[in-house]
């Protein structure tokens, strides 16, 4: 939605009858049960009730089985918020119900992108974001964003669940008692998914209620959004390797210099706790800085050249080498590259990083072989820092882990879904 939006949610309770009532909670919001109207940055606005609008519950109006509940907000400031249910929300949220709430900025910051602009040497790309910049502030603004929402799952409650459903399809029934402790969950998720699936594409069909996958792609030197959300009963430490990411804001609250109130104050972190119930909003970027050599795999003979900005780094947006870390440009690879047919196993081929795209192209290899890295991209390895959390069901490799792949500038990344 975008700042200042009136928003108005429907909820029907479709449940199996022995899951009683049910309802949402909008973190951050003032809610109306009912419609509002007339709502702005200088007036609550007035909020009508309407007929069988639900009944009064612990922590939201709830929806009894086969009725609807209507609730309305203001969403008078941008940023990453989450709604999760108010009924039962042990056993509730650990079923599913929880989600995320994107408030774009009603305006365009200076600065930032233009939305449905082409991203710098990679040609045919669309342009995936929600807006130019996170919130109304100049260092916000992004290329490309991605949402982690952090969740576990105890397969053991979901089991009672569908046994006590199963035993009355029919109402009236008793009111579901799931045994939640002690809780062991054994399933680790992001964006409902574990590892492997969450490296599949986004709205793969095999897995039609988890359309968000978690495998982020972007090119050198853009600014990467991490809209990072803790949905369950754990604390999940988000690990990124490649980079710290700058902490924008949490709760939609931007973190800004007190003396100022205008300077970005977050923290440089490369690890993210997932809390329960928060957002944390950040920007992540990688240039290849420090590395010692040039990742773009120049020679002298490419007449290439790198005009540093104030920063340090490659300032021509025309370039295909745009945000190259100008001090490596031209330092060769401290390594021999390997030979392309000592990569190959059968048909498996798994590519270089760049040097597919710049000169290094496989050769002499089998027919068929199959390239596992066809944008000869950069892969780092984004999971939590818990280890048992990298498992599912206590098997390695799985849950919450996937990997960042920085793509070579000249590849375009299909964020199209």
């Amino acid at each position: 939605m975008t700042e200042g939006d009136i928003v108005t949610v429907t909820l029907a309770n479709n449940l199996p009858p022995a899951a009683g009532n049910t309802s949402m909670v909008f973190s951050g919001f003032t809610v109306c049960v009912g419609n509002l109207a007339g709502a702005s940055a200088a007036s609550p606005g007035t909020c009508t009730p309407i007929a069988d609008n639900g009944t009064p519950g612990l922590l939201a109006q709830e929806a009894e089985v086969g009725k609807k509940v209507t609730y309305s907000f203001y969403a008078g400031r941008p940023g990453t918020f989450t709604y999760h249910s108010g009924s039962q929300a042990d056993l509730q949220i650990e079923m599913g119900l929880y989600g995320a709430i994107v408030v774009k900025p009603k305006t365009t910051v200076a600065g930032c992108r233009p939305l449905g602009s082409t991203l710098t040497g990679a040609a045919g790309e669309a342009d995936s974001r929600l807006a130019p910049s996170a919130y109304n502030h100049k260092d916000s603004c992004y290329d490309r964003e991605y949402l982690f929402q952090f969740a576990e799952i105890d397969s053991r409650v979901h089991d009672d669940v569908q046994a006590q459903v199963q035993a009355c399809p029919v109402a009236p029934c008793p009111q579901l008692q799931a045994t939640m402790e002690p809780y062991k969950p054994n399933y680790f998720v992001i964006n409902g998914r574990s590892m492997p699936d969450l490296m599949d594409a986004p709205y793969a069909s095999t897995y039609p209620n988890q359309p968000y996958n978690g495998n982020p792609h972007m090119h050198p030197g853009e600014k990467l959004l991490m809209r990072v959300v803790g949905q369950g009963r754990w604390q999940h430490p988000f690990h990124f390797h490649g980079n710290h990411a700058r902490v924008l804001a949490r709760d939609g609250n931007m973190l800004l210099s007190a003396a100022d109130n205008t300077s970005l104050a977050g923290p440089l972190l490369f690890t993210i706790p997932t809390v329960s119930g928060q957002t944390v909003d950040a920007i992540f970027s990688w240039s290849g800085k420090g590395l010692n050599w040039d990742v773009y795999n120049h020679r002298a003979k490419d007449g290439s050249t790198c005009v540093p900005d104030a920063s340090g780094f490659h300032s021509v947006k025309t370039d295909p080498n745009y945000g190259e870390w100008c001090a490596d440009h031209l330092k060769p690879i401290p390594v021999t590259p390997p030979d392309p047919q000592i990569m190959a196993n059968g048909q498996w081929y798994g590519g270089t990083p760049y040097l597919g795209i710049t000169g290094f192209d496989p050769v002499n290899l089998p027919p068929g072989t199959l390239n596992q890295n066809p944008s000869a991209g950069y892969a780092y390895m984004w999971h939590s820092h818990n280890e048992r959390e990298i498992t599912t069901n206590d098997v390695f490799p799985g849950g919450q882990m996937m990997m960042l792949i920085i793509d070579a500038p000249q590849w375009p990344i299909d964020e199209t879904f």
